[in-house]
């Protein structure tokens, strides 16, 4: 009967350092981002561009923001980086901003992509990260196509 009690007590006391061990998708999360980080992309949450908008919310997510892996451009002597930003319905990928065309990397991301931007500094996408470690080598392919385009 006392031992129960000591391993109940033990227990007892042990049960708030289960919420510090992290859940299945904390680790899948914390994979790809590191990933995407080892392969020279950086992640930061970030306001889907057009969640201001009438229905933006709805492409946004709960709150408005979700993750950015984005690829970093080198500063240009020359002209700017012609930015813009793009998000993806059902019907694929519309221009926000004019009536700019579609980058064709944006073509190759996987599923699951809400919307994409460029910017001077950086290229990247907007997604809810529930993808696993192959789409964020997908999107990385993407970006890095996708910044080539963006430097000639």
């Amino acid at each position: 009967m006392t031992y129960l009690l000591i391993i109940f007590i033990i227990a007892l006391a042990l049960a708030p350092l289960s919420h510090f061990v992290p859940s299945k998708r904390q680790r899948k999360v914390a994979r790809m981002r590191e990933y995407a980080a080892v392969h020279g992309m950086f992640v930061e949450f970030r306001r889907v561009p057009g969640a201001d908008r009438p229905g933006g919310q709805a492409v946004a997510g709960p709150g408005g923001d979700t993750i950015y892996y984005g690829k970093r451009l080198p500063p240009r002597r020359g002209d700017p980086v012609q930015g813009g930003n793009w998000v993806f319905h059902e019907t694929g990928w519309r221009s926000l901003d004019r009536r700019d065309p579609v980058p064709s990397p944006l073509l190759q991301l996987p599923a699951g992509i809400l919307a994409a931007s460029a910017a001077e500094g950086s290229c990247g996408i907007y997604w809810q990260e529930s993808g696993t470690e192959q789409d964020v080598e997908q999107v990385r392919q993407a970006l890095e196509a996708w910044a080539e385009l963006l430097l000639q």
